[in-house]
């Protein structure tokens, strides 16, 4: 086995990227402190075409040199908008049929690996600050609540982390349903 070269790994034109077919997801990143956070969340969706960020309350938006750290470009990729009330957008994605889940740690939450997502079916997945996590009113206003199984002392994932996991596994799932 060989290691591919940059050259050989057929990477999309940004022109490519925004005029690709995206997948049904919408990123909702809820007043996030780490900028290096955001860039991570960023490059992860560029991986997987995600359709859309929402940069919400705090959270920093680009250009900034410490998202471009961690985004590597992709800040140019995806596309992205700032609103500042992360529950009046939840309001406003339910109100165009768009199914809300949080990620959080909540009573009769869904595991992840339980989780099967529906065909031709938008999802937004929102995902809170590092130390308060989703606000308890969007919540209680969210579609559904889904929980990254874990098993060890610790109870909790850097967000960037719980990112790429969940939105390599609803990716998969989604990309199942196509086939």
């Amino acid at each position: 086995m060989r290691k591919l070269k940059n050259s050989e790994l057929d990477r999309l034109s940004i022109d490519d990227f925004k005029s690709a077919q995206k997948t049904p997801l919408i990123i909702v990143l809820d007043n996030i402190r780490s900028l290096n956070n955001i860039g991570s969340v960023f490059r992860t969706s560029d991986a997987f075409l995600i359709e859309k960020i929402y940069l919400c309350g705090i959270t920093a938006t680009p250009p900034h040199k410490d998202i471009h750290k961690t985004a590597l470009g992709s800040t140019e990729t995806v596309a992205w908008e700032y609103t500042k009330d992360a529950f009046e957008l939840i309001q406003k994605l339910k109100a165009d049929g768009v199914k809300i889940c949080a990620i959080e740690q909540a009573e009769n939450a869904t595991m992840l690996n339980n989780f099967n997502p529906e065909a031709n079916t938008t999802y937004a997945l929102v995902f809170g600050n590092e130390v308060k996590g989703v606000q308890q009113d969007i919540v209680s206003a969210s579609d559904t609540v889904i929980e990254i199984p874990q098993y060890g002392t610790k109870h909790s994932l850097n967000i960037s982390v719980s990112a790429g996991v969940v939105i390599w596994d609803v990716f998969s799932k989604l990309s199942a349903l196509e086939h």
